[in-house]
């Protein structure tokens, strides 16, 4: 049982110093991964809030079958989708906000990614399709197992595995326009 997990199980047993260190261990990375769904940094915030408080108020059952993480990312997923399916796939910020909505979320970006190389390959990231750029993500940003993105995006083992091979081949033939030199890609 990982870490998460053993918070969770602390937090329904009565322990509400579990919530706070899943949230603690969790939410940037969930806040970016939803970020790639909604492409607004501030409602992607406020969706990783919404799933954190499904957790607190629903308690929805950890079988077991997945990593903590990919199970808690699911459930931000169905938040995400949830939201999409509500609002449409309007991706509007007021022009007074837009100056301060990028270096929010540059200055998130920054803390969770360091290199130069990174920036360049979430720049192209952004263009691939939703299913592409989301088990890019958690493949090589958050270093899930196929089977844990399997999980998280509700396929087959095999669908990743094709998934993952056809998005590879979009982002290498993507940055190979930019120039971008890569390794083991």
């Amino acid at each position: 049982m990982d870490n998460g997990a053993s918070s969770y199980r602390r937090f329904l047993d009565g322990d509400d110093q579990g919530l706070a260190e899943i949230v603690g261990e969790y939410k940037d990375g969930l806040i970016l991964y939803l970020n790639g769904y909604v492409g607004n940094i501030f409602v992607a915030e406020e969706l990783a809030e919404d799933t954190f408080f499904r957790l607190m108020t629903k308690r929805p059952k950890f079988a077991g079958k997945s990593s903590f993480r990919s199970w808690l990312y699911a459930i931000g997923r169905h938040v995400a989708v949830d939201y999409v399916r509500r609002r449409g796939r309007l991706r509007t910020v007021p022009l007074e906000d837009a100056e301060y909505a990028l270096r929010e979320e540059q200055s998130l970006e920054d803390a969770y990614i360091k290199e130069e190389q990174k920036r360049t390959v979430l720049r192209a990231l952004a263009s691939l399709s939703a299913d592409y750029r989301t088990v890019l993500w958690l493949s090589f940003f958050e270093g899930f197992s196929n089977q844990e993105i399997a999980a998280a995006m509700h396929k087959s083992d095999r669908q990743i595995k094709n998934l993952l091979y056809r998005a590879k081949q979009s982002l290498r033939s993507l940055l190979e326009k930019e120039e971008f030199v890569y390794e083991d890609l």
